[in-house]
């Protein structure tokens, strides 16, 4: 294709969206704030941390500085933790900013998946705040990047708010092994990405509680119908979130061991404490820190969340899965269709 990619973002993530892009033809610059990463990305040409085992395409280049990866792109790949987008695109802004005087626009992919603390905002939000002159897309859906990175047929969901901008992103990843369907609902497939992850911290939970098939299943098909809550209340749309992006995404989520929400949720059922539980998982586990935005966002706009809620008093060490559980399982009677009409 020969197109110019700055992939921000050196995990396992974003070094398996490299690799899918300079498969492409496609010259791909990563950087990452992490400079030893980088340096034993440049000297391996393989991600023995986050992503063993799968060789760097010969065109993916790593760039020292942010600048030097971002001058001249066609596409900015944000694959920096939610909690950190908003610092990259700052600092990636200037280099963006003289990419579009010199007349070489650049579009922006997000495939980061959560909701920024403190400002409660989603990461198109953040990305309108912080670059508004610059195209944006998210990319999310079913998608672990140690089976991405293999090769494994994959399906995901493009959304912007521009049919031109998702259509490009579209013709930018998709191959024989990786499908990209195209949505205009950027706040659905956004949310249902972030909010996914909570869910699955729960199924995890309930995993090392020593639970079984039953358990999982309602607490998954409620929190389907909790995220879609929040999602409708928030300006997207309910059907979204029983596409790949909404209920897609939560299966896989829920249920594989490649997800690090589920892995630190069953040590927490396990009666391992959540920061420990953190640490041994030995990367950013967004349902963690996405789980507080959620409540304060569910308090704010008045949306009912108690799995949600539960989760994130676990999660903070306020109350043991147990208890939680039980709090769930004794709540008041309810008809399902009065929730379902969100």
């Amino acid at each position: 294709m020969g197109l110019n990619i700055c992939m921000i973002g050196a995990g396992s993530w974003g070094t398996a969206l490299a690799n899918l892009l300079a498969g492409k033809g496609c010259c791909v610059r990563v950087w990452d704030l992490d400079a030893g990463l980088l340096a034993a990305l440049a000297k391996d040409r393989e991600n023995k941390k986050y992503l063993p085992g799968v060789m760097l395409q010969g065109s993916v280049e790593i760039v020292g500085t942010a600048a030097g990866a971002a001058a001249g792109a066609d596409f900015l790949v944000t694959a920096v933790p939610a909690q950190h987008v908003r610092s990259a695109l700052e600092t990636v802004l200037p280099a963006l900013d003289q990419n579009r005087e010199s007349g070489k626009g650049t579009m922006l992919v997000n495939v980061a998946k959560g909701i920024e603390q403190g400002s409660l905002s989603t990461i198109s939000e953040v990305a309108g705040q912080v670059a508004p002159q610059h195209p944006y897309s998210i990319l999310s859906g079913p998608s672990h990047a140690e089976e991405v990175g293999r090769g494994m047929p994959t399906t995901v969901a493009c959304a912007s708010g521009r049919k031109e901008v998702c259509e490009a992103v579209q013709d930018l990843f998709m191959t024989d092994r990786f499908r990209v369907y195209a949505s205009h609902d950027v706040k659905g497939v956004e949310l249902g990405g972030s909010l996914k992850n909570i869910i699955a911290l729960g199924a995890g939970i309930l995993d090392g509680m020593g639970h079984g098939d039953n358990t999982k299943a309602a607490l998954m098909t409620r929190g389907l119908t909790e995220m879609a809550r929040l999602g409708v209340a928030l300006g997207a749309k309910r059907e979204t979130f029983f596409g790949l992006s909404g209920i897609g995404d939560l299966i896989v989520t829920c249920t594989s061991m490649h997800s690090r929400n589920r892995r630190c949720g069953i040590m927490i059922g396990e009666g391992v404490p959540p920061q420990e539980a953190v640490a041994r998982v030995g990367m950013v586990v967004e349902g963690v820190t996405t789980a507080q935005a959620a409540h304060d966002l569910a308090r704010k706009t008045g949306v009912e969340m108690p799995i949600t809620e539960s989760v994130c008093a676990v999660v903070r060490g306020d109350v043991k899965p147990e208890a939680a559980l039980a709090s769930l399982m004794t709540r008041e009677k309810k008809h399902e269709s009065e929730d379902l009409r969100v």
